[in-house]
């Protein structure tokens, strides 16, 4: 499959990745109700962010800290679905990696109100 893939153009293998990411972001919303709350908090900040009466930059950040939280908790379900499909028994190495990644959310979330506060103030 590798040769396979290697014959391919550029264009053929950035096309397919984006239904493989469309299917990525599908299968998050479909399962993961904490990406689901995000998404409707996008919704509600992206358009507030555009609409602030900050410069370019300020909107660019204000939107990209909202686009943070969902990158990162894109990446975490990836982190936990992983570990669930290798075990679902408890181990402490499994533990952390899922806690860490829902720490990696954590963070993303305080910087938005930090962000839009750095540059509304």
């Amino acid at each position: 499959m590798k040769g396979h893939q290697k014959s391919r153009s550029p264009f053929s293998r950035l096309w397919n990745a984006l239904f493989y990411s469309l299917d990525g972001l599908s299968a998050a919303f479909r399962y993961e109700g904490a990406f689901r709350a995000e998404v409707l908090m996008a919704l509600v900040l992206i358009p507030i962010g555009l609409h602030a009466p900050v410069s370019g930059t300020g909107k660019a950040m204000m939107v990209a800290s909202v686009l943070l939280v969902l990158i990162v908790e894109l990446i975490n379900s990836a982190i936990e679905s992983v570990t669930d499909r290798i075990s679902l028994e408890d181990h402490v190495l499994a533990k952390r990696a899922k806690d860490m990644g829902s720490a990696a959310v954590m963070l993303a979330l305080i910087n938005v109100p930090l962000v839009w506060l750095l540059v509304l103030v």
